[in-house]
């Protein structure tokens, strides 16, 4: 029966020789999405992004130093609060950079699928430094409700103004591949979190200049870290359910195991997984049942660019089976240990 494999990112190699091995062992069937099927259009240009990190980085160091100097200068515990708000910021900046430069590295012999899934633990650790950083704005607040200082406020809202320009800019360099790269998207609500927070700080600055009201800075803090803390959320909820191997949220499974029982000879559909191997590409496993047997490349090649066209499924591995035996049962299901009894919950 044939079988065919080709290489996610290296086309070139010798074909014959898969072809000839495949022959001699199982009826299964490898195939990956081509480039078309894979896409650019799934990752935006990686050099735009990395020039966006690093001026988005640069500029933010640069506002961090500020900042805190002149919150220490204004004697602004709120500016200097900030400035360690964006120093946390400019490190899950670096973080996710450093992930998208991970994502790039080839497959070898020890991680064979790359180093891609460092942008999910990149996306994860982003959303846990938000909370964190949340966490911190939150407990400041708290505590200047009791006693809220005289603070320099003119100096407050020219250097928060600053802020919301660096900030709104960091977040425009990531707003295009913030919609394609769960990665990509934790930087951008770190820099759209960090405008808002400055907003709020000029606010309150205003406020307290012209009424004396210094207990605005700390209210004012506390709404702005709820609305943070709602939309990271979800980058949290997402980034672990890729850490675990969920399926990603874009990916509909009915609708792909629709879409493979439509396929001429295909009569079952088992053993299908699906998961993401980064914040960006997907990939598949697949028992097809074809019991009239291989159906031949050009029809694999056909299922695997449509998988990656129709649903975002970049790495498509089809394994074709005949039939002859069990398979309706899912390896892992059968390993799985019974459901513990009453009985051995009493010992």
């Amino acid at each position: 029966m044939t079988a065919r494999h080709s290489d996610f990112h290296d086309h070139d190699h010798d074909h014959d020789h898969d072809h000839d091995h495949d022959h001699d062992h199982d009826h299964r069937a490898h195939a990956h999405g081509s480039s078309a099927g894979h896409g650019h259009h799934h990752h935006g240009d990686p050099h735009t992004q990395g020039r966006a990190f690093v001026i988005a980085i640069v500029l933010n160091s640069l506002f961090v130093a500020l900042e805190f100097g002149y919150g220490f200068a204004a004697n602004s515990t709120a500016l200097m609060a900030d400035a360690g708000h964006n120093l946390s910021d400019v490190l899950g900046l670096l973080l996710a950079w450093g992930a998208t430069l991970l994502a790039r590295k080839a497959p070898d012999q020890r991680y064979t699928y790359g180093l891609r899934s460092s942008s999910i633990l990149a996306a994860l650790g982003n959303a846990v430094l938000l909370f964190v950083a949340c966490g911190a704005i939150a407990w400041e607040a708290i505590q200047r409700f009791s006693a809220p200082p005289p603070v320099a406020s003119l100096t407050v809202m020219l250097v928060a103004g600053a802020g919301i320009v660096v900030n709104g800019i960091s977040a425009w360099l990531f707003m295009r591949g913030a919609k394609k790269d769960l990665n990509v998207r934790g930087a951008y609500l770190h820099m759209a979190a960090d405008a808002a927070v400055s907003l709020v700080v000029v606010l309150a600055g205003l406020g307290m200049l012209l009424t004396g009201w210094y207990w605005l800075d700390p209210l004012l803090s506390l709404l702005i870290v709820a609305v943070i803390l709602v939309g990271t959320w979800g980058l949290l909820r997402e980034a672990t359910g890729l850490a675990l191997n969920a399926v990603p949220a874009h990916i509909d499974v009915a609708a792909v195991q629709a879409y493979l029982l439509q396929q001429p000879g295909v009569s079952a559909v088992h053993d299908l997984h699906i998961w993401g191997m980064s914040t960006t590409e997907s990939a598949l496993t697949v028992h097809l049942v074809m019991p009239a047997g291989h159906p031949g490349d050009a029809a694999l090649d056909t299922m695997t660019d449509t998988l990656a066209a129709r649903f975002s499924i970049h790495h498509s591995t089809l394994q074709v089976v005949l039939g002859q035996s069990p398979h309706s049962v899912c390896a892992l299901l059968k390993a799985a240990p019974p459901a513990p009894t009453a009985h051995s919950n009493a010992h």
